[in-house]
């Protein structure tokens, strides 16, 4: 084992063999909000070196309560370009793509242009969200998704598996029914809280759905989350820790 290597302590951890899983693997993230960018680093520093990153934002001021990228020296910046350059400092032997365009239904077949080992839905626009979904999960790629982290506060709420088996998500369960629709019934690791939600009134100017308030912890703390679900059954798969 090479002690310069960043990647030492991991290996000493999870084996050669589950680091080199870990490093073979593509990744596809979709949204690099409060909950993307924290299982794009996590990913990144674990050892993955092919990512596709997609979101159509620009930080801006709101973000700076919760998104990691989120900084005064990035506001107005595009957030697959300073995420891009902060996992190319961490390890700039990372090959990653950015995608930019806002995911609608009718643009899917564009969304994925290439077959990916996993995809990471960090998608917080409903609509897009379901499209994203119902697309990807027709796809060979293990399939990992965030349900709501706004309007919650408690960490210890915060609970995993299968998308189906969630509990207290609004979002969660118009998902479980649109999906079930389309004849998806089980198949997609997700995270989610139980805490019932704070509800909200206030609008965005010229949005007409509510804004959700957040805190600093619970978005990060689904990010790295999802991030370990992903490491776990990677190494998992490549015979560690069984």
């Amino acid at each position: 084992m090479n002690r310069e290597d960043f990647l030492a302590r991991t290996e000493l951890l999870i084996g050669n063999e589950g680091l080199n899983q870990i490093k073979s693997k593509t990744v596809f993230i979709a949204g690099l909000g409060g909950v993307g960018a924290y299982a794009a680093e996590a990913l990144v520093r674990a050892g993955v070196e092919n990512l596709t990153l997609q979101d159509a934002d620009v930080v801006s001021i709101s973000n700076l309560n919760r998104q990691l990228i989120a900084l005064h020296s990035t506001l107005g910046k595009k957030k697959t370009e300073v995420m891009k350059a902060r996992l190319l400092d961490i390890n700039p032997s990372c090959v990653i793509t950015t995608k930019e365009f806002f995911i609608t239904k009718e643009i899917m077949p564009r969304v994925f242009d290439k077959e990916y080992d996993i995809i990471v839905d960090a998608i917080d626009v409903f609509n897009c969200k379901l499209a994203f979904l119902r697309y990807a999960f027709r796809s060979n790629s293990r399939l990992y998704s965030s349900m709501g982290a706004g309007n919650r506060i408690d960490p210890t709420t915060i609970r995993t598996g299968d998308l189906f088996e969630s509990r207290n998500c609004r979002l969660a369960k118009v998902l479980r029914k649109k999906l079930r629709h389309s004849g998806i019934t089980e198949g997609i690791s997700a995270v989610w809280s139980e805490e019932i939600g704070r509800a909200s009134d206030i609008c965005e100017e010229g949005k007409d759905r509510p804004i959700n308030g957040s805190i600093s912890t619970i978005p990060g703390i689904f990010g790295l989350t999802l991030a370990g679900l992903i490491l776990r059954d990677i190494i998992k798969n490549a015979g560690e820790f069984t």
